[in-house]
């Protein structure tokens, strides 16, 4: 049976997954170009140092840091648990 679209895997959904996958890895990419003008503009304006800007955080910036990222780990991984549920708004 011919597929209307291009396709990698035999299973669709994992052939979709990985479209998600490419479509994030697009969306970092677009990110990073975009952070890495930011960062010059603002070293350029004096505002900051390029070298503060990869320093390592203090404490309490990677005390929140974590915990910033344990919640997106956690939010990302939920669905692989089975418990996928709709979040309301607000």
């Amino acid at each position: 049976m011919a597929r209307s679209e291009q396709t990698f895997f035999e299973d669709e959904a994992l052939d979709r997954a990985f479209g998600v996958v490419m479509a994030l890895a697009t969306e970092v990419q677009v990110l990073r170009d975009r952070l890495g003008a930011l960062e010059a503009r603002l070293a350029a304006a004096g505002l900051v140092e390029a070298g503060e800007l990869a320093a390592a955080p203090g404490d309490e910036e990677r005390a929140a840091g974590e915990a910033d990222r344990r919640a997106f780990a956690a939010a990302l991984l939920e669905p692989l648990l089975g418990r996928q549920s709709s979040k309301s708004v607000g």
